[in-house]
């Protein structure tokens, strides 16, 4: 499986420290893409952040599993993996956290009423829209240097999410065009 991305705290300009034992996650997440060719956007209004759908791996769940139960809990959809596109690692040394994700590509095959969204997710803005590739990616880039924190997440964490989303997505358009 390929290495999309790896992302420290070098990318978001800060300085590396030493990890202890850090806490290990293991996560999904991806690009869903409708009929149109429109992909699936997670916006937290509060934190002014575009990021792609996904989240951690439940206990005894697979990452193709846990990508499929994301997809329908903050996109409401049915979804279909269409391929998986690598892998990302991050390394957030202040908080002494790892995170390995697998990152899929979905075709949405049945748009579902509702989200089922977090008490994290609903407090942080959280809502699903609809936009191209090449937009999503515009909003991605104009907005990191306006993301802000949350009563759950550092601007640090944030940061990272974005420079990780950013690069997936950037490989994605990439690949989509050979």
């Amino acid at each position: 499986m390929k290495l999309i991305t790896k992302v420290t705290d070098e990318d978001i300009g800060e300085e590396i420290v030493e990890m202890k034992e850090p806490i290990y996650r293991k996560a999904a997440r991806g690009i869903v893409l409708d009929e149109q060719g429109n992909m699936a956007v997670f916006y937290k209004e509060n934190k002014n952040m575009y990021k792609l759908p996904g989240g951690g791996l439940e206990e005894n769940e697979s990452f193709e599993e846990a990508f499929i139960r994301e997809i329908k809990e903050e996109v409401g959809c049915e979804v279909k993996i269409i391929e998986c596109l690598g892998y990302t690692e991050e390394y957030k040394t202040k908080s002494n956290y790892m995170q390995t994700s697998c990152v899929f590509i979905g075709k949405v095959i049945k748009k579902l009423d509702s989200l089922s969204l977090t008490d994290m997710e609903k407090a942080e803005g959280g809502k699903r829209l609809w936009m191209k590739p090449e937009e999503a990616l515009e909003k991605m880039k104009q907005n990191y240097d306006k993301l802000l924190a949350s009563e759950y997440t550092s601007l640090y964490s944030t940061k990272i999410v974005a420079k990780r989303d950013i690069k997936i997505l950037e490989e994605h358009i990439k690949s989509s065009l050979k």
